[in-house]
């Protein structure tokens, strides 16, 4: 039977040691992500969520492995398996120099479209550069490659003779996504690619990324903060909180019928399109999420949990399934309130 995973995440934890003092010793550790656990099947799109801080776009830069470039002390456990071809690849145990030939088959489109183009190079050259590292082509083919790319993005060729500063917003993102499709990847992790744009960009971006999708057979690792996107966007979708999994189901059974009470404050706070009426299911949180610094015991989401129990604080809850493939870490999902 043929595999149809591209990537399984396993007991993944990426912790960020903080040094202090006069002769710059350890003090505290930030667990960004803490244990947490899912699959990408091909063609397939998973959208994670969470509020900000709660680990989501240090999940997708582990994934890529370009953490140990910008924090080289960062302890990253756990597996990253990746499915080429027939061949397991393990980008969290993998030496750099080894992961070299299998970049081109993971690609990133990053929050800000301002400041994830360099200003000083033309659209062609952005574009072409992964081509530069990762083909033989020449000059010419590159050229033909830039131009076709943009015709997918919804740009034009004679457009590559511009720089970042003359186009909008979303048309940035468009340059983005061009430049992430250049090398044939399988996988584009996606770290909140329409949160920078406008409402009605929004959409035109999405709209794109999905006829993409279909045509070059793409996975995606969804990033947001916004349920309603994720939803019309993924297949299925990870619900994260203070580094770990709290909810994992089907994009229609969280966005509908969401079990665990942070999933549900979350989609309450998607706005109603009509300014005349009110969310009468509105769940308001009280506190802060706290740092990932000193995460309370048991289930980190319980300080702020309307239906928490004193033995809430003893172990993180492990996800259990609902009945219909519905993962919820929370034993007492079913209480209302």
């Amino acid at each position: 039977m043929k595999n149809n995973k591209l990537v399984d995440v396993k007991n993944l934890h990426v912790h960020f040691p903080l040094f202090g003092g006069v002769f710059s010793k350890h003090v505290a550790t930030v667990k960004a992500v803490d244990g947490i656990t899912f699959s990408i099947g091909k063609k397939q799109t998973i959208g994670l969520v969470g509020e900000s801080g709660c680990g989501k776009t240090t999940v997708g830069r582990a994934m890529i492995s370009i953490l140990k470039h910008v924090a080289p002390d960062v302890m990253i456990t756990g597996n990253i398996n990746y499915h080429f071809d027939n061949e397991v690849v393990d980008f969290a145990n993998m030496h750099p120099k080894g992961m070299q030939k299998y970049r081109s088959k993971v690609q990133m489109i990053f929050q800000d479209p301002f400041a994830s183009l360099n200003p000083r190079m033309t659209v062609a050259q952005i574009i072409s550069e992964p081509l530069q590292i990762h083909t033989n082509m020449s000059k010419n083919d590159m050229k033909d490659r830039v131009g076709w790319l943009l015709n997918k993005v919804g740009l034009q060729p004679e457009q590559s003779k511009r720089y970042p500063h003359e186009f909008s917003g979303g048309q940035r993102q468009r340059i983005g996504i061009a430049r992430a499709l250049a090398t044939n990847p399988e996988l584009i992790i996606c770290d909140e690619p329409v949160s920078a744009l406008d409402v009605s960009i929004q959409a035109q971006v999405i709209n794109l990324m999905m006829d993409l999708q279909e045509e070059f057979d793409l996975s995606y690792l969804f990033i947001a903060h916004d349920l309603s996107i994720v939803e019309h966007i993924s297949d299925m979708i990870v619900v994260m909180y203070l580094g770990n999994v709290v909810e994992f189901g089907s994009a229609d059974n969280i966005y509908h019928s969401p079990k665990h009470p942070y999933s549900r404050a979350l989609l309450s706070a998607v706005p109603l399109p009509d300014p005349k009426r009110k969310n009468k299911n509105r769940v308001v949180l009280k506190g802060d999420i706290p740092s990932p610094m000193a995460k309370p015991s048991g289930c980190g989401f319980r300080n702020r949990c309307p239906i928490a129990k004193p033995d809430c604080a003893k172990d993180i809850p492990e996800l259990t399934d609902t009945g219909n493939g519905q993962l919820v870490a929370c034993p007492y999902w079913k209480e209302e309130f």
